[in-house]
C-alpha cells in the first residue's frame, strides 16, 4: 500500500486512536504496525475477529488480558543464562495467571467464537513456573523461607546471629563505665556494620574500630572489638543467605529460559487477542459496524472494472460522530467514476478522505462508522492526490506538485486501484485546466479504474453526464444561510451560486443583470433546470421528513397505548395474584380447621366420612387457586437500534436468542450454538413493563441445537397443565408435550400438576426422572406456582 497514500488519507491517526486502547506493548505494536491488507481472504478473516471480539466483549466485559505484560525480553534474558530479579519473575507468573484466565474464559463459551479460541490455544501451557514461582517468591517480590530448606535454615541463622550481636551492643550500650562516654544510647550502622556513637573525647578509651564520624567531628562512630567476631559471623551469614536466594532465583530463571519460545507464544497470542479487543472498542466509540466486503464482479459491461462501493450513512472516523454529517457514498452497478462538484469548504475534500479511509480501515479488520448492510470491494491499489503540493525547497508549484503526483499514480493504478483526486487541474489558466481535467478523467475511465474526483470545472459535469460509467454527485448549498449542509447528493452536478450569493450580500442589481446578460443562455438554462431539479428533490425530501416525522407520532401513540395497556394488564395481573393468596390464606386455614376436626372425631371414635366431600372439595379449590397469574411475554416487532448481544425473539421459530450479526435485511441470532439468519419483519424484541422491570441486558442463550442445519419443530408452548388429570391421562399427556418440546428444540419447560395430596406429582416427576429428553428437573419458583409446578430441563442434541 502506498505509504504517501495512508499519510494524506490520515490513516496513522486512525492507528493512534486505535492504540490508546491498547491493555500492554506488545498489542500496541500491533496496532502500530498495522497495515491494509490486499488480500479478500485475509480482510475477511480480520473482519470477522473484530466481529466476534465485538461479540465477546457484548457478552462479557470485563474479559481481557489481566495484568499481562510484555515478558518476551524477559524470556529472551533467561534463555541466555541471565538471572531475573524477584519482580520481573512476578511479571512472568502475573502473565501466566491472565493467560490461564482469559483461556477459560473461551473455555466456557462453546465454539461461539472459532477465530479467537484458535488464537487462545496457546494460552494455557503446562509449565509448572506459575506453582514453582508462586512456591518461592511473595507477592511482594520477596524470596520465601519456603522456596528452599537450605535458605529457611540460613535465614534461622542470620536471625540467631543478628540477635547475639544485638544483644552484646546492648550490654555495652547499659554498662555504666561505657554510657558516660557515648553521645546517644543507640546502635547504627556504618558501612554494614553495627556502631555505636563514641564521643570524640572519649577517642581511645574504649578498644574499637573507627568506621565514621560525625560532619561536625564530635562523634565518631566505633565498632566495639568484642562485638568483631559477631558482626564478622553476622555478614557471613547475610553473604550465604544471598547466594542461596541467588541460587534459587537462578533456578527459576534457567526454567523460564528452557519455557522461552513457549513464552513468548503466549504473549503473542495475549496481544493479538488484546488487538482484537481494541478494534472492538474502538468500533464500539466510533458506532462502527461490519462492513460486507466483496471481491470484484467479473463480465461487468463496458469498462467497468466491477468494484462495488456502497457505503450508507457514512462518517469520517475522525470526526465528533455526534456532529459529522452522514453520507450516502453508493455508486449503481453501471458507475465506477463520480465527479464531485461544490462550493469550497463543502466537503468535497472531507467525502473523499472519507470513502479512501474507510476502505483502508475495511481492509486492516476495523469496523466502520456506517449504517448495516453497506459493501465495499477490497482494493489492493488506493491512491490519493489531496491537498497543497507546493514545495519551496523544490520549486514546485502548487500546480506542478499535482502533476507530478498524478504522474505517478497514472503509471502505477490498474484496474483493481481506487484513485482518489481532489481540486484536477486547479493552479493554472482554467481553459487549459479543465481540459487536462478531462483528459485525465477519461484516462482513469477508458482504463476500468474506479475514480473519485472532485472539481469546480463546470467542463467536468457534461463530461460526466454523458461519459458511460461516470456520474455526477454535488455537495449541497444553503442559499438560505450561504452555508454548506456537507450533504452528499448523488445523481446531481453542483449548481454555480455565485449570482445568487453575490445577490443575497448586496452586490447592486444592475451589475447581477448585467452578469446574467453576458452568461452564455445554454448555461443559463442549465443552471435553471438545476435550479429546479434541486428544489423539486428539496421537496421530496421534505414531503419525507414530513412523512416519516407523522410515522413517529404514530408509533409513540402505539408505544403510549402499549404502555397503558401494559399497565392494565399488570394491575389485572396484581388483582388476580392477591385474590389467589388470600384463597390460599383461606384454604390454609380450613384445611388445619378439618385437621383439626378429624382429630376430635377420631378421639371420639367416630365416623370419618362426613368430612370426605368436604376434603374433596377443598382439594378441588386447592387446584383453582394455585395457578399463579403468569403474564405472558410481550413482544414488538423491531425496526431499527438492533445491537449486537441483544437478546431478541425469532417468530417464525418461537424462540429466543442473541443478535451476532447484522445485515441490511436479516439479522443473524445465535441461538445455543445454533446460527440462524432471520428477516428483520420475524425479529421481536420483549417487552417488559413491570414496575420492577430490570435493565434489559445481552443474554448468552443457555441450551440450543449443537449444529446449525438442525431441523425445527413448531413450539407447543413454554408449559402444559395436567392438574385434575388421572396419573395414566397425564402421563400420555406428559410423554407426547416432551417430546414435541424437545423437537422445537425448547431449553426447558414449565409442567403444572399442583399441589393436592402430592400423589400427581410424584408420578410425574418419577417420568420425568425416567425420560431420554430431561436433563434435570426443579421446583417452579414461588411466583411460578412453588411446588405447584415443576420445571424441567430438556437435552438438545
Amino acid at each position: 500500500m502506498d505509504e504517501k497514500t495512508l499519510s494524506i488519507l490520515e490513516y496513522p491517526k486512525v492507528l493512534a486512536r486505535l492504540t490508546e486502547y491498547a491493555a500492554f506493548s506488545a498489542s500496541r505494536e500491533l496496532a502500530q504496525s498495522l497495515k491494509p491488507t490486499r488480500s479478500l481472504e485475509e480482510a475477511r478473516r480480520r473482519q470477522a475477529v473484530t466481529r466476534e471480539a465485538v461479540h465477546l466483549l457484548s457478552m462479557n466485559d470485563t474479559a481481557g488480558i489481566g495484568g499481562a505484560t510484555d515478558i518476551r525480553p524477559l524470556a529472551d534474558l533467561a534463555g541466555r543464562g541471565g538471572v531475573l530479579s524477584p519482580v520481573e519473575l512476578l511479571s512472568v507468573k502475573n502473565t501466566l495467571i491472565a493467560a490461564r484466565e482469559l483461556s477459560r474464559v473461551f473455555g466456557h463459551t462453546g465454539s461461539v467464537y472459532p477465530l479467537l479460541e484458535k488464537i487462545a490455544e496457546p494460552l494455557n501451557p503446562s509449565l509448572g513456573l506459575v506453582d514453582a514461582i508462586s512456591r518461592c517468591i511473595s507477592e511482594r517480590g520477596e524470596v520465601l523461607d519456603s522456596a528452599s530448606d537450605k535458605l529457611s535454615t540460613v535465614r534461622r541463622e542470620v536471625k540467631l546471629a543478628h540477635d547475639r550481636l544485638m544483644s552484646k551492643l546492648d550490654r555495652i550500650l547499659n554498662d555504666s563505665h561505657t554510657a558516660p562516654m557515648l553521645q546517644e544510647g543507640i546502635v547504627t550502622q556504618r558501612n554494614g556494620r553495627y556502631v555505636i556513637p563514641l564521643r570524640a573525647d572519649y577517642k581511645g578509651r574504649i578498644k574499637a574500630i573507627v568506621h565514621d564520624q560525625s560532619s561536625s567531628g564530635a562523634t565518631l562512630f566505633v565498632e566495639p572489638l568484642a562485638t568483631v567476631e559477631l558482626n564478622n559471623h553476622w555478614q557471613e551469614q547475610i553473604l550465604e543467605e544471598q547466594e542461596e536466594e541467588r541460587r534459587i532465583l537462578a533456578e527459576l530463571s534457567a526454567q523460564v529460559g528452557v519455557n522461552s519460545d513457549a513464552l513468548c507464544y503466549v504473549v503473542e497470542s495475549l496481544a493479538e487477542i488484546d488487538f482484537a479487543f481494541m478494534r472492538a472498542k474502538y468500533a464500539r466509540d466510533i458506532r462502527g459496524v461490519e462492513p460486507e466486503l466483496v471481491s470484484f464482479a467479473q463480465g461487468q459491461p463496458g469498462n467497468h472494472p466491477g468494484s462495488a462501493v456502497r457505503l450508507h450513512q457514512a462518517r469520517h472516523p475522525l470526526l465528533d460522530p455526534t456532529e459529522a454529517v452522514p453520507i450516502d457514498l453508493v455508486l449503481d452497478e453501471k458507475t465506477y467514476a463520480l465527479v464531485i462538484t461544490g462550493p469550497n469548504t463543502g466537503g468535497k475534500t472531507v467525502s473523499l478522505k472519507t470513502l479512501g479511509l474507510l476502505v483502508l480501515m475495511a481492509q486492516s479488520g476495523l469496523h466502520l462508522p456506517v449504517q448495516s448492510g453497506s459493501t465495499i470491494s477490497v482494493f489492493p491499489k488506493i491512491f490519493a492526490d489531496i491537498g497543497d503540493e507546493q514545495s519551496i525547497e523544490q520549486s514546485l508549484s502548487t500546480f506542478s506538485g499535482h502533476i507530478r503526483n498524478i504522474v505517478q499514480i497514472l503509471k502505477r493504478a490498474d484496474r483493481a486501484s481506487l484513485v482518489l483526486l481532489d481540486e484536477l487541474g486547479a493552479g493554472t489558466d482554467p481553459q487549459e485546466g479543465a481540459a487536462l481535467a478531462r483528459a485525465i478523467l477519461s484516462n482513469l475511465i477508458s482504463r476500468g479504474i474506479t475514480c473519485l474526483v472532485a472539481t469546480h470545472y463546470p467542463e467536468l459535469k457534461t463530461y460526466a453526464h454523458t461519459t458511460p460509467g461516470a456520474l455526477n454527485a454535488s455537495m449541497e448549498f444553503d442559499v438560505k444561510s450561504l452555508r454548506p449542509t456537507y450533504r452528499l447528493n448523488i445523481g446531481l452536478p453542483g449548481r454555480s451560486n455565485a449570482l445568487l450569493i453575490a445577490e443575497k450580500i448586496g452586490l447592486p442589481v444592475e451589475i447581477i443583470a448585467e452578469a446574467r446578460s453576458s452568461a452564455n443562455d445554454n448555461d443559463v438554462r442549465a443552471e435553471d433546470l438545476l435550479d429546479e431539479i434541486h428544489n423539486q428533490r428539496d421537496l421530496a425530501r421534505k414531503d419525507r421528513e414530513q412523512t416519516d416525522a407523522i410515522l413517529a407520532q404514530v408509533e409513540n401513540k402505539e408505544k403510549e397505548l402499549a404502555l397503558r395497556l401494559s399497565g392494565i394488564e399488570n394491575e389485572r395481573h396484581g388483582i388476580l395474584e392477591n385474590a389467589r393468596q388470600e384463597a390460599e390464606e383461606r384454604l390454609s386455614k380450613l384445611e388445619d380447621e378439618l385437621a383439626e376436626l378429624r382429630r376430635e372425631l377420631q378421639r371420639a371414635r367416630q365416623p370419618l366420612d362426613a368430612l370426605k366431600k368436604t376434603q374433596e372439595s377443598v382439594e378441588t379449590m386447592q387446584t383453582l387457586v394455585q395457578k399463579p397469574a403468569i403474564r405472558k411475554p410481550e413482544y414488538h416487532r423491531v425496526d431499527s437500534g438492533i445491537v449486537l448481544g441483544e437478546k431478541v425473539y425469532v417468530r417464525s421459530i418461537g424462540m429466543e436468542g442473541a443478535v451476532c450479526g447484522i445485515g441490511a435485511e436479516d439479522v443473524e441470532v445465535q441461538v445455543g450454538s445454533m446460527r440462524i439468519r432471520a428477516r428483520r419483519r420475524e425479529i421481536e424484541r420483549r417487552v417488559d413493563r413491570s414496575p420492577e422491570a430490570p435493565e434489559k441486558k445481552a443474554v448468552t442463550p443457555t441450551r440450543t441445537f449443537s449444529g446449525a442445519g438442525a431441523s425445527i419443530a413448531p413450539s407447543p408452548g413454554m408449559e402444559i397443565d395436567l392438574r385434575g388429570q388421572r396419573a395414566e391421562d397425564a402421563l400420555a399427556a406428559l410423554d407426547r408435550y416432551l417430546e414435541s418440546a424437545y423437537l422445537a428444540g425448547m431449553p426447558f419447560v414449565r409442567i403444572i400438576h399442583g399441589k393436592g395430596t402430592g400423589r400427581l406429582r410424584q408420578v410425574l416427576r418419577e417420568a420425568l426422572r425416567q425420560s431420554p429428553h430431561v436433563v434435570r428437573w426443579e421446583d417452579g419458583l414461588n411466583n411460578e406456582g412453588g411446588d405447584g409446578v415443576t420445571v424441567a430441563h430438556l437435552e438438545i442434541d
